[in-house]
Parts: C-alpha cells; structure tokens; sequence
C-alpha cells in the first residue's frame, strides 16, 4: 500500500447496535452500510460506504461475549506499519499494552494495542489487492465530506504521547494553539501532511481517548440529524480557523465521535 507508515489507513466503528448506527450514521453523515450477519469466524462485520461507492470504514458488531470482556462502543483507528510484529514489541518495551494479539486475514495483519495513557488503536501492516499493488486508502482526507478529516488524541501526559507517537510512527509536530490551562494544542503530521492534533485531558473527560472528526457537508444540518436521531451533543458547534466549524458528540450507542464541515443551515 503506497499510504507512507504512520498514516490512518481504516477506522472501525464497535457498537452494540448495527442497524441502529447504520440509521444515525447514514442520516448524520450520508453514508450507507452493507453487509451484515455472522460470517464464517462467526464476527459481523460490515463495511461503510461512502456516497462515491468507496470505503469508509468497518463496522463491528459487539457481541456479549465481547462485552463481557469490557468492550464498549468506540471508534478505533488503524495505523500503518512496516511490521506488526516488530511495532507491537515496541510499543510493549515503550510501555504500551497489547489489547489482541496480531491477527491475519486476507488484507493484512493487525493487532490492538494501546498507548502508554491507555489509549486504543490498531496497527496494521495491509496487503494490497493483487491488481492494484499500489492502492492507496483515502477513508482519511483534510478536506473531503464522508472522510474522516481531523485525528485528535486527548492524553493524561501530552509530552509522553507525542514523543510515543513520534517515536513508533514517525509523526511530525508543527505548529500550536494556546489552551490557557490546558497548555497546548499541538498538530501532528504525517507525510508531510497535517493529520490532527493532541492536547492534555481536560477534567471533565473520563478518561484519554482519540476523537475521529468526520467531514458533513453542513454542519448545522448533521447537527440537527444528531438530536433527531437519538445522539447527544457534547461541545459545539464551535468556528475553527478557516471558517469551518466542528462538535464533538456521542451517538446513540455510546459511541464518542466528532464532525466537521461548513455551516449552510
């Protein structure tokens, strides 16, 4: 996969709820999902569309036995990598844990692992289709509506995770805006690319977690899609520089989860 290493190439949506979150999600964002039911391994699964046909993402059904082990709803990012293995074994002398171990399928190998804060994501060493050796994901993109356009990890120790991050994906961190208190919010990069941002906890989030903010089309539309179909508003929607503006949320499953996009309505 031509995706330099350290880029988000997939996110993954865990619910208790398929059809309900398959409902939110197409009304708040426009996407569709298909798939469904148990496959062979005895997962469901699902794959999100975006309105241009491709991927956005996957959709992970939590089943009881999943949640008696303490999963919860979420959204996970996937990191690539040149190695599970040998990233994993860092991230463990660094630290980090190991949530499942690495798993192989027909596009690539994976595992779940969290930062030294405790904070969840996969890495992933893909596998890129036989006729395309030089595929490229694009479920991240800046700018695009149905992407996935800001990556932001809130952290119990900022320096920490930066340098982890830095560290094990070879992140860049350029730029910052003042928080007062909070100390600062601090973009990272990745390619060359601004991918996100980290900043400290603040005291009312229960615990450190990264934030996926998905592009809409307006804003003030998704936002009254997100009342409407059940989901909480948690901050804004506030302007950002550029102009657009962004809201943090919880769907109706409890998943946390951002978006961003212009103002129309």
């Amino acid at each position: 996969m031509s995706n330099p290493t350290g880029s988000f190439i997939w996110y993954e949506l865990m619910t208790t709820d398929p059809q309900g979150a398959t409902a939110f999600y197409g009304d708040v964002v426009g996407w569709k999902v298909i798939g469904g039911g148990p496959q062979p391994s005895g997962v469901d699964y699902r794959q999100i569309v975006r309105s241009d046909g491709a991927a956005a993402g996957g959709m992970l059904a939590l089943s009881e036995q999943m949640q008696a082990g303490g999963a919860r709803p979420c959204w996970l990012g996937y990191i690539h990598v040149a190695d599970v293995d040998s990233t994993v074994e860092g991230i463990v002398a660094d630290g980090g844990k190991v949530l499942m171990p690495k798993t192989s399928i027909g596009v690539g190998s994976f595992a779940l692992v969290t930062d030294p804060q405790g904070v969840p994501f996969y890495v992933m060493s893909p596998i890129p289709p036989a006729h395309d050796p030089d595929a490229t994901s694009d479920v991240f993109s800046p700018t695009k509506a149905q992407h996935v356009r800001w990556n932001e990890l809130m952290t119990t120790d900022a320096d920490a995770a930066l340098a982890f991050y830095q560290r094990h994906f070879g992140w860049g961190q350029e730029g910052a805006m003042d928080m007062g208190s909070l100390g600062s919010y601090r973009f990272l990069q990745c390619g060359g690319v601004t991918i996100g941002a980290l900043m400290q906890k603040t005291p009312q989030a229960p615990f450190p977690f990264w934030t996926y903010y998905i592009g809409v089309d307006d804003i003030g539309r998704a936002a009254a899609a997100i009342e409407a179909g059940g989901g909480k508003i948690i901050h804004g929607p506030h302007e950002i520089p550029g102009g657009e503006f962004s809201l943090s949320g919880i769907d109706p499953q409890g998943a946390p989860f951002g978006l961003v996009g212009p103002k129309l309505s």
